[in-house]
């Protein structure tokens, strides 16, 4: 028999209270740094509770099979950011490839680490992307760090109140960019400093829906739903679907 709509409503407030009655343990990644990461972690009282191994009742429920936009909307922190430097990518003439990698060149640090994001960012898309928008992704992290003339960037005002006057990058940064300024598509990630915004507007409104079709055309969107098609990086985007679990 069919369950009515108030059956499967109080169905699933009991999963949600099951759900929420887990524990849930920190990966030492989020927590290094607060904490020794050589100690060991604190015993936890389970008293018989299961601990996290499926979607976190604190977060959205992703559908079941999540595409681009579904982590823009429910797993992504704020994309102002990304969006307006798309936005003003597509008003500068560039092609929608190096659009595209305008809206994607955060994604790292929006939902998922800070630290080397554009290496990590051009892995997330890296198997979903034509290979010159990942190299592009990958690499604009190093060029941001240089300035360069001929394409109008200058180093960011921004940099120096963040990092201050006196930071240089490292060793291992700068190898990258010389290295980068030698490739067949150096302009292309330095078209994502150039329309990166580093003081962007935050009364400037921008739909996601404005690249639907750039996505559409540029982003190949696995049929399973990120994070289930068995690619490459399909285990990043399960991590930042189910971000709690133990294992």
């Amino acid at each position: 028999m069919a369950m009515t709509s108030m059956e499967r409503a109080e169905a699933a407030e009991h999963a949600m209270s099951q759900e929420l009655d887990r524990i849930v343990v920190k990966s030492v990644i989020y927590t290094s740094g607060e904490r020794d990461p050589r100690e060991p972690l604190p015993p936890q009282q389970a008293q018989g509770k299961l601990y996290m191994m499926g979607p976190d009742p604190r977060l959205p429920r992703m559908p079941e099979k999540p595409t681009l936009f579904d982590f823009f909307k429910y797993r992504f922190g704020p994309s102002a950011h990304v969006m307006q430097s798309a936005r003003l990518a597509r008003k500068n003439g560039v092609g929608e490839k190096i659009v595209l990698a305008c809206l994607l060149h955060d994604i790292s640090v929006m939902g998922f680490i800070r630290g080397d994001h554009g290496y990590w960012g051009a892995q997330l898309v890296e198997p979903y992307v034509d290979e010159e928008v990942s190299w592009a992704i990958r690499h604009h992290q190093v060029l941001r760090f240089f300035p360069d003339e001929s394409f109008g960037y200058k180093y960011p005002d921004s940099y120096i109140r963040l990092f201050g006057k006196d930071y240089q990058p490292e060793p291992h940064l700068q190898e990258a960019y010389r290295r980068a300024r030698e490739h067949k598509w150096y302009e292309s990630s330095r078209l994502i400093t150039v329309n990166d915004l580093y003081s962007f507007d935050p009364s400037v409104n921008v739909e996601l829906e404005e690249f639907t079709d750039v996505v559409g055309r540029h982003f190949k969107q696995p049929k399973e739903g990120l994070g289930f098609d068995q690619s490459p990086s399909a285990h990043m985007w399960r991590t930042m679907n189910h971000p709690s679990k133990y294992l």
